[in-house]
């Protein structure tokens, strides 16, 4: 069973999004406010987070950028849902490592439809991780794009490619790099034929072995 937190100031949100993800067999871990959120990860080491952007004190940006510093929670996977849908917002969340962007009220189905989305995405990430950790002994370094020009893509080609290693689709890197996505998928392109690659899955190998100093 997946653990989520929910993280949401206003009770009837927050007891409505609780009720229906119980439905759906998840066991859910709520808080009132970012603090209490804070601790309620940590404590239970929840396969997800859905979180409100705008709460007093602690707001979901300080939450998810708190959580991004931590090893433990450095990937967990993250959705804010709030009232604010403006591509600036969106960035601004994107670019702290958010992995979802919602906007109340958000229909059951595209709620549990991102939930589902992200967790299998975050399983298929974590397996090309670990299998690229237990064939080499590394650890990637994300901070920077610029090793993966070695591998004689563009700047451009090669910030799409350091996304892509941190399992961000298309849509996600379009949002990041302000860029369209049909230019991103263009980009991916170009990737895979210069890696000589025909999957997502096998550049993220490559770009994970450089990145990790492996080449």
């Amino acid at each position: 069973m997946s653990k989520i937190v929910v993280i949401e100031d206003q009770p009837q949100m927050r007891r409505n999004i609780a009720f229906m993800l119980e439905m759906e067999q998840f066991e859910v871990f709520a808080a009132e406010d970012g603090r209490q959120g804070l601790e309620l990860v940590r404590q239970h080491k929840p396969d997800l987070v859905i979180c409100d952007v705008m709460m007093p004190e602690v707001d979901g940006y300080a939450v998810l950028e708190q959580l991004r510093k931590e090893p433990e929670t450095a990937t967990l996977p993250f959705i804010f849902l709030t009232a604010k849908g403006d591509k600036p917002d969106v960035r601004q969340g994107m670019n702290l490592g958010a992995d979802d962007y919602l906007t109340k009220p958000v229909a059951r189905v595209d709620l549990l439809a991102a939930i589902r989305t992200r967790l299998a995405r975050q399983q298929a990430h974590q397996a090309e991780v670990d299998s690229a950790k237990s064939e080499g002994g590394f650890n990637p370094d994300f901070s920077s794009h610029k090793p993966l020009q070695n591998l004689g893509l563009t700047e451009r080609e090669s910030e799409v490619l350091l996304w892509v290693a941190q399992g961000k689709g298309n849509a996600d890197i379009g949002i990041l790099l302000n860029m369209a996505e049909k230019t991103v998928k263009k980009h991916m392109s170009n990737i895979f034929e210069k890696l000589g690659v025909e999957s997502r899955n096998a550049a993220t190998i490559c770009a994970l072995e450089v990145l990790a100093g492996g080449k």
